[in-house]
């Protein structure tokens, strides 16, 4: 998901929204707490919109037509649980928001150099001209 762009991108969000909205929330979200949040826009989110695609594509592989009957079961245990407990964890991308109150998230800091690129170019010693 966080590879596409563009229209690609666009109709892949619509469609998770879709699902997120009508199966997801309604069956599976739980009241909003200051130990399990949960942002109304989510989709500014970039870690909750790559985490409930996987979940979306698990759900669709695991549960839709010619899936193992065990496939449910298995979906619930391996992919819902885990992605959700990881999405409402006080410290996860939720952190800080609050029910019609979305607090946008700052990258972490790194450093601009590339660690695997040639070396930059260093200036030469004081007095050498250039």
């Amino acid at each position: 998901m966080l590879y596409l762009e563009g229209h690609e991108y666009a109709d892949t969000l619509r469609r998770l929204t879709l699902w997120t909205h009508h199966v997801l929330l309604p069956v599976y979200g739980r009241e909003v707490t200051s130990t399990a949040p949960w942002c109304g826009r989510w989709w500014e989110h970039p870690e909750a919109i790559a985490q409930l695609h996987g979940l979306w594509l698990a759900w669709g592989d695991m549960t839709g037509p010619g899936s193992e009957a065990i496939g449910p079961a298995n979906w619930h245990r391996d992919c819902l649980g885990p992605v959700m407990a990881s999405l409402r964890d006080p410290q996860g991308p939720f952190a800080g928001c609050k029910p019609h109150a979305h607090r946008p998230k700052e990258t972490p800091p790194v450093d601009t150099m590339d660690p695997f690129g040639p070396p930059p170019p260093q200036p030469p010693p004081p007095g050498v001209p250039a």
